[in-house]
């Protein structure tokens, strides 16, 4: 009998969606000025020739967006369809599979650590550990942005654009999860929430700046 892999189907879900996602949500920064500009002040905050990771990457428009304003940038997903996806669409930005219980990467490794949406889909006693996880791949004083739906219910889908699926999307409480990066070791330096966009599914959305410690 074959093992079963954390995250399984969550993997097998993003899998079956990976070419739809891509299609749909690669320009959707073009309708997001917030998210622009808190991407912009986390690439002016990174320490210069230190690379910015973006994990749960989807397509990849995030790091090939960041790529495009001066950052090197590196995608990581736990979808192997939607690596490949992101490695078609911006060929320019490498993408690996990873899952943020444990990256594929070093100690102190990036400036910077983009996880947007990412942490939607882990339980709540896995949150602290891939926290504790993107604390180790960041260098001292380097940044992670979060963000996530906010609110308090889980919300499960078995059916996604007309494929078959598996997959829970919690929405989360902005003290909770600020409390759980503090507890990890960070530091928190920003928090905000916006309305959707008109082009977005009707959530409020929370944004988290932190930083490493020195």
């Amino acid at each position: 009998m074959t093992a079963r892999r954390p995250h399984d189907s969550v993997r097998r879900s993003y899998d079956a969606v990976a070419q739809d996602y891509g299609d749909r949500l690669d320009d959707e920064l073009r309708y997001k000025p917030f998210d622009r500009a808190i991407l912009a002040a986390l690439v002016e905050q990174t320490e210069p020739a230190t690379t910015i990771a973006d994990v749960g990457c989807g397509p990849g428009h995030v790091a090939a967006w960041l790529a495009g304003h001066g950052a090197a940038s590196v995608g990581f997903d736990l979808s192997p369809a939607m690596v490949e996806t992101a490695r078609r669409l911006h060929p320019e930005v490498p993408v690996l599979e990873g899952d943020l219980l444990s990256l594929p990467a070093g100690d102190g490794e990036f400036g910077a650590v983009v996880a947007l949406y990412s942490i939607i889909h882990l339980a709540p006693e896995e949150r602290p550990l891939a926290f504790g996880e993107l604390l180790r791949v960041l260098r001292p004083r380097g940044l992670l942005l979060v963000s996530f739906h906010v609110g308090t219910e889980v919300s499960h889908r078995d059916e996604w654009w007309g494929h078959d699926v598996d997959i829970d999307f919690r929405f989360l409480e902005p003290t909770v999860i600020v409390a759980e990066l503090e507890g990890v070791g960070f530091a928190l330096e920003l928090a905000a929430e916006r309305v959707p966009y008109p082009e977005e599914a009707a959530t409020k959305r929370a944004y988290l700046l932190a930083r490493r410690p020195a």
